[in-house]
């Protein structure tokens, strides 16, 4: 089996992924983001790439990693910089580091620090465009969408699906934003299926 790494948004949470990961009966690695949501700043991390690589320390063996919106941003960063080594993804309503601003996403930003005030501002930083790397990418990817979603429409996911050459989309209706939690036995069944024919 291979281990598995799970990230979550910017809520930043540990926690985020956990109901899915028992209900899936997946073990492995829950990271939380120091800075962002609720949880206490770190000294050195200041950007997503700061965040890429505390996941980039675990990496020294296969890994799949399932990931959670900007979380999906940092997933994507890791299989372009370990390509043989990220063999399978999860990425669930997220950017992945294409610009979306054409495809009819709301702006989060203006909800997530009314929730989270105490967060670090960089989290609303301008995200490196990888629509060029993207296609480079060769590790099976489960996307994971809600068709009431506002933040990040399925016309993401779609666009995603259509760059990423081993790629496969399951949209979840009436799920929104936070599909992972609302909806965890149906995406504990899709996560587990992806993970393990990937093991």
């Amino acid at each position: 089996m291979l281990k598995t790494l799970f990230l979550p948004g910017a809520s930043g949470s540990a926690s985020f992924w956990k109901p899915v990961a028992v209900h899936a009966q997946l073990d492995g690695v829950f990271f939380a983001w120091p800075g962002l949501g609720a949880e206490p700043p770190k000294q050195g991390v200041e950007s997503i790439d700061d965040l890429t690589a505390l996941v980039a320390s675990e990496i020294t063996e296969p890994v799949s990693i399932v990931a959670q919106s900007m979380g999906g941003v940092i997933a994507i960063k890791l299989a372009l910089e370990f390509p043989r080594l990220v063999k399978c993804l999860v990425l669930a309503v997220t950017s992945g580091g294409l610009p979306v601003a054409d495809l009819g996403g709301s702006d989060w930003r203006i909800d997530y620090f009314a929730a989270f005030p105490q967060a670090a501002k960089w989290i609303a930083d301008p995200v490196s465009d990888l629509s060029a790397q993207i296609p480079s990418i060769e590790a099976r990817t489960l996307l994971l969408w809600g068709d009431a979603d506002p933040i990040s429409p399925v016309a993401v996911g779609e666009r995603l699906l259509a760059i990423l050459p081993n790629a496969c989309l399951r949209i979840f209706p009436g799920a929104d934003h936070d599909l992972a939690q609302t909806h965890v036995e149906a995406v504990a069944l899709e996560v587990k299926r992806h993970v393990m024919a990937a093991s």
